[in-house]
């Protein structure tokens, strides 16, 4: 019997598992669908939508740049296990989807996932198939891109922070310490033309309130809140902190020196915003020991 594609597709949709395996399970079942999904279950290939629920908080953060360095990417993609995310396949899998993303400009994350990376196959082809080999919940969480007129600075703190950072004047290695600065701070914002109003004035009132509990008079909970304010703005933004190799000038300083100006940034850790599972192995004990007894 000749399997066809749509014959490839169904068996892929019900068991999330890759292009080439279902193509090889329909073979050797003769075209016959519910065979096939009842031997991958057994080979324990239809497993990628299942694991899709369990959380994947570990993983790593890629930054890729192009050769004529205007060009720049970051990738999150996470497992489960700190264990997976050192691997040669994950590392591989990862440094695949980097490159194609640099390489062919998708505008979002789905067209990332549609790209192909090996012998044919998609990104999403490939996660399913590695999920499968592994074991282990992985997901393609964000990616960003980042363009420069002149130069783009990196930093990678191990695998789990990246950053790229976008910068006219100054020099690669003022670039890379902006990117190292970032790394450490992580500052909301690059400068307070950034910062929303509605935030500003949440803060306003928050500051006002604390004077006049101090029992300040408003004259001088005026000039409190003015010094309060401006503080926090130097805290929320780049160009406000203090640098963190010289912590004598602002960055802002740092960068007025070199005839230097950042225009963008982006900055990944591993895992942040997932709502991490709190484990609590004392009461797994206890109910392995009820459910023993």
């Amino acid at each position: 019997m000749t399997v066809t594609a749509a014959m490839v597709k169904e068996l892929r949709d019900r068991t999330g598992a890759g292009m080439m395996d279902c193509k090889k399970a329909l073979i050797e079942t003769n075209g016959d669908i519910e065979l096939a999904v009842d031997q991958m279950r057994k080979a324990g290939l239809a497993t990628a939508d299942k694991k899709a629920s369990r959380i994947a908080a570990e993983g790593r953060v890629c930054v890729g740049v192009s050769d004529d360095g205007h060009h720049g990417v970051v990738v999150e993609i996470n497992c489960e296990t700190d264990f997976v995310s050192g691997g040669d396949d994950f590392k591989e899998f990862a440094a695949a989807v980097t490159h194609a993303a640099l390489d062919q400009h998708p505008d979002n994350l789905e067209e990332l996932l549609a790209l192909a990376i090996d012998a044919g196959a998609t990104v999403e082809e490939t996660r399913r198939e590695l999920v499968a080999r592994i074991g282990e919940n992985i997901q393609l969480r964000r990616f960003q891109s980042l363009e420069s007129d002149q130069r783009l600075g990196t930093y990678l703190h191990g695998t789990r922070i990246g950053v790229l950072v976008a910068m006219s004047g100054g020099d690669d290695e003022l670039a890379r310490n902006i990117a190292m600065h970032i790394a450490w701070s992580n500052p909301p914002y690059l400068s307070e033309d950034g910062v929303p109003e509605d935030l500003l004035n949440k803060e306003k009132d928050i500051l006002s309130e604390q004077a006049r509990l101090e029992g300040k008079p408003d004259h001088i909970v005026e000039k409190m809140v003015a010094g309060r304010l401006k503080k926090y703005l130097h805290e929320i933004t780049l160009l406000g902190q203090q640098y963190v190799k010289d912590t004598d000038i602002s960055v802002a300083r740092l960068l007025d020196d070199a005839d230097a100006t950042v225009t963008g940034y982006i900055r990944y850790e591993v895992g942040e915003g997932i709502d991490r599972r709190k484990e609590n192995f004392a009461a797994e004990v206890m109910a392995q020991v009820k459910g023993d007894a």
